[in-house]
């Protein structure tokens, strides 16, 4: 099993296209350090200015350890040199992008425990499971609960990332039930300071008795 972060932070076209967003990404960044992720994920930013925007965050690597990840795009994931690449049901399959790419992280979306036993299967490093909670992007879809992460941690041995309206209160059950992580979007990115919000998701996860992973200055976040 690869290492791989605990808390993702997942963007929007709407947060990248924000006048503070680079801002608010170096604050999140450094809160998260090695522990964490940023996701760049487009549909919309044509694909030079989203890889002059990744190459940005990867920069920040050196100095923070948060990993950049690239969603659905595998070709910018790779141009860029970007930690890995988050495959969904509009991309390639794992199998295939394992094929191109096979020293590069890859982590898959999946919506139940047949799709993440085949994602592992096919070379995934970790798995993105959601939704959990009810969220604005998938109106009227109701909330799976945690037996949902249950059923899917039961299923692989890969790292299971739980996403879909998380709040830092539901973190410690998220967990105790088999999520090895959490991904968040507005949770992080709408909060007033988008740093301090990804030091209470980390500050949750520490609360439940999870281990934690030292920084670059050998402190623990």
């Amino acid at each position: 099993m690869v290492d791989v972060p605990i808390l993702h932070a997942v963007t929007t076209d709407q947060i990248l296209l924000r006048s503070d967003f680079l801002a608010r990404a170096i604050g999140v960044m450094q809160a998260l350090g090695e522990r964490g992720a940023i996701h760049v994920r487009s549909r919309l930013i044509d694909a030079a200015d989203l890889y002059d925007l990744t190459c940005r965050l990867i920069s920040l690597h050196v100095e923070t350890g948060c990993w950049c990840v690239v969603n659905d795009r595998l070709d910018l994931a790779l141009g860029a040199n970007a930690h890995g690449v988050q495959l969904t049901g509009h991309s390639m399959t794992v199998e295939d992008a394992r094929r191109v790419a096979p020293k590069l992280k890859l982590g898959a979306s999946v919506h139940d425990p047949a799709e993440a036993v085949s994602a592992e299967a096919n070379g995934a490093d970790w798995c993105v499971a959601g939704h959990v909670f009810e969220t604005e992007s998938h109106p009227g879809v109701p909330r799976r609960e945690t037996t949902f992460i249950s059923d899917v941690a039961r299923s692989v041995n890969t790292p299971v990332i739980a996403i879909g309206g998380i709040l830092p209160e539901h973190v410690p059950s998220l967990l105790h039930t088999g999520a090895y992580g959490i991904a968040v979007v507005r949770g992080i990115w709408e909060a007033k300071n988008s740093a301090d919000a990804a030091v209470s998701y980390l500050s949750a996860y520490d609360g439940n008795g999870a281990p934690t992973v030292s920084n670059r200055s050998g402190s623990a976040l």
